[in-house]
């Protein structure tokens, strides 16, 4: 299952390519169970080689300045025709239009599910606020358990008063009991 940070990551490439004017930016979701090797598959196309480095280049600046992570590797950066930078959790391929109606990627992946970049925010903020929810229910139930402390400590500072007032009416007992009857 993909963290929250790959998508943050993954949504961040996404907007490179659409600034650099990427064509046909699509997301795909990989099912864990045919791929196992990768959460996400961002694929992009550029009209020539200095459009697809260009996208390149900010893709790796923008990963590197917002989330201090550099690609595991990167093949076909110099003759640009397919761009691909490997993250790990997730893929960046960059193809000129020809190579990739080629390659077909998309084809090859029949079980990967279409992401849009307003389907992977929603599932950025679902996986949020659930977090959100948990956390706060982890504080709530923290502070309770906390609640009984203070009652056990102020349930020992009451102590002492209590003697004191048994000490008293003791010693005023004695007195009493001591005392000459009228």
């Amino acid at each position: 299952m993909a963290s929250n940070e790959t998508r943050k990551m993954v949504l961040a490439a996404a907007k490179v390519c659409e600034d650099k004017k990427g064509e046909d930016t699509s997301i795909l979701e990989l099912d864990p169970l045919d791929s196992g090797f990768t959460d996400f598959f961002l694929i992009t196309s550029g009209i020539n080689d200095r459009q697809t480095q260009a996208i390149a280049d900010g893709v790796e600046l923008e990963l590197k300045q917002k989330f201090g992570t550099y690609p595991n590797s990167v093949e076909g950066r110099k003759l640009g025709e397919w761009i691909l930078m490997d993250y790990v959790d997730f893929v960046v391929h960059i193809f000129l239009r020809e190579r990739r109606a080629y390659y077909d990627i998309e084809r090859l992946r029949k079980t990967a599910r279409r992401v849009d970049v307003p389907d992977l925010i929603a599932a950025l903020t679902e996986k949020t606020m659930v977090a959100r929810k948990k956390a706060a229910t982890a504080t709530k139930s923290a502070a309770a358990k906390k609640s009984p402390a203070k009652s056990s400590v102020q349930k020992k500072a009451a102590a002492p008063k209590a003697a004191r007032s048994a000490k008293k009416k003791t010693t005023a007992a004695r007195k009493s009991a001591s005392a000459p009857p009228d």
